[in-house]
């Protein structure tokens, strides 16, 4: 079964750290990434995103026309940076595969969730 595995952190965290300090948390999750990959518990599909200073929002008006903001339409702390899917047997298997994700250690949380298969 698949499950989504929904990155959630601060941009800000990201923006605070040295060169040194997001280069050793990005080979640690290249190396999360290959663990899993090798073990094959990750499915075909996942992205980082980029910082949401880059996004639109797109919702419609009372009238059924799409209006375009800037960024997202609440201002949140904590957002979405990426997914990844994983395939596992249960949900506590997807769940103990996501709590090795190296970037909760820097104060990031995962959400894991179930695809739905049509």
């Amino acid at each position: 079964m698949h499950y989504a595995m929904l990155l959630f952190g601060d941009e800000s965290d990201w923006d605070s750290m040295s060169k040194a300090e997001t280069d050793q948390l990005m080979d640690r999750i290249m190396a999360w990434i290959g663990k899993w990959r090798a073990a094959g518990k990750l499915a075909s599909g996942g992205e980082e995103l980029d910082t949401v200073r880059k996004a639109k929002t797109i919702r419609l008006d009372a009238d059924g026309a799409p209006v375009v903001t800037d960024g997202p339409y609440l201002e949140l702390k904590e957002v979405l940076g990426g997914f990844l899917v994983i395939d596992a047997d249960d949900i506590d298997e997807a769940v103990a595969v996501a709590a090795e994700w190296p970037a909760l250690r820097v104060g990031h949380s995962i959400e894991v969730r179930p695809v739905i298969d049509r």
